[in-house]
Parts: structure tokens; C-alpha cells; sequence
């Protein structure tokens, strides 16, 4: 069962890498995470994209104008079912959530 974290993001330069790093080192079969950026200006997509070249279950949706936190949700939910998602969490990148 594929599962995918979809990740909203905007000026999260300061966490996202290690977000990301915790996530992979759960070792989850099937897991895959998305980071949804809303175009920041503090490079948290290089970061994601740096990542992603090494870990092939990363992925980056980049939106190019800045939307807001509830159509990026949308759009990484939307992005999740269209790659086969069984399972769907979204959270935030600033470690609110466990």
C-alpha cells in the first residue's frame, strides 16, 4: 500500500531538510513524500530538489504563484491520488506534527 506525505510549504529553508532526512530514515516501505512550495524566496525548493536527486521517493510540486496553505493541501492531495496513493497525511514542516 503506497502511502504519501504531502508537505506544504512556504520560507521553511530551516527545517525542511531535516523533516525530510527524518522522514526517510523511518525506512516505510512505499512511502513517499511531496512538498508542495508556494514559490519561496528562501530556497526551500533547492533544498527539496537537492534531496530529491539522492532520494528518488522525494518529490517537489513547485507552484510558481504563491496560493495559500489550503490550495497547496489541495494540490498535493491532488498530486498524491493521481500517483497512486492507497494513503494520504498531510503535515506541516515546522515539527508540529510527530
Amino acid at each position: 500500500m503506497k502511502t504519501i506525505i504531502v508537505i506544504p510549504t512556504y520560507n521553511e529553508k530551516e527545517n525542511i531538510g531535516r523533516l525530510l532526512e527524518s522522514i526517510l530514515a523511518l525506512k516505510i516501505k512505499d512511502l513517499e513524500t511531496v512538498v508542495v512550495d508556494d514559490n519561496s524566496p528562501d530556497e526551500t525548493a533547492k533544498i527539496v530538489e537537492e534531496i530529491s536527486k539522492k532520494e528518488p521517493s522525494v518529490h517537489l510540486l513547485s507552484r510558481k504563484a504563491l496560493k495559500g496553505r489550503g490550495a497547496a493541501g489541495k494540490d498535493g492531495f491532488r498530486y498524491a491520488l493521481n500517483h497512486g496513493a492507497d494513503y494520504i497525511i498531510e503535515m506541516d514542516a515546522d515539527f508540529s506534527h510527530d
